[in-house]
């Protein structure tokens, strides 16, 4: 379901195969919505084929395709690292799902009585909950960076390269640029922190 090139040739030699339904009562738009092909969908959109009719198809569930776009499924074809950053990828399909439906069907409730938001609210409880913990963890890991990179710009600050003049008490590499340029680089990261 997910190559454009095939959908493309079969809407151009069998056009009547638009409206044809699977044994779950699912066209193709909530098939592409369902299986998460936002090339498909894009192509179904570009070629004007996603007219009212097809939108307005429920499934054998009373689902329609932003009730699917809202289902956190098992089928991803974008794998992402993180839950958190997985979210965010669910959540554009959702937007990118309803910004091109009609605004009527924002409340349309399906056999189970729910509507779309409320079916994106419960499927993705375990990526809140797993993505909370992943942020977590991430800002304990960039804490402890900081932390290190604080201890070392503060070490290299009250280090000087090159050592001192005994007599003096000056920077030996005083006029070298690499020295100007280390002394005002261990300025800015003193200063930063």
């Amino acid at each position: 379901m997910g190559v454009t090139e095939m959908v493309e040739k079969i809407l151009d030699k069998f056009p009547v195969a638009i409206p044809d339904v699977d044994s779950d009562n699912k066209n193709v738009v909530l098939l592409a919505v369902e299986n998460r092909q936002p090339h498909v969908y894009n192509l179904l959109q570009k070629r004007q084929i996603l007219k009212e009719s097809l939108l307005r198809q429920l499934d054998n569930k009373g689902n329609s395709a932003l009730h699917l776009a809202a289902t956190c499924g098992q089928y991803r074809p974008w794998l992402i690292p993180g839950a958190a950053l997985q979210m965010q990828w669910e959540i554009k399909w959702y937007k990118f799902v309803r910004n091109s439906m009609p605004h009527r069907y924002f409340v349309r409730q399906n056999s189970s009585g729910q509507t779309p938001k409320e079916i994106f609210i419960d499927t993705h409880k375990h990526l809140i909950t797993e993505g909370s913990k992943w942020l977590t963890k991430t800002s304990e890991s960039c804490s402890l960076v900081a932390a290190l990179i604080a201890t070392v710009a503060f070490a290299t600050s009250a280090t000087v390269p090159g050592g001192l003049d005994q007599q003096t008490g000056e920077p030996i590499l005083k006029d070298k640029a690499a020295f100007n340029a280390f002394t005002i680089s261990s300025l800015v990261a003193l200063s930063s922190q």
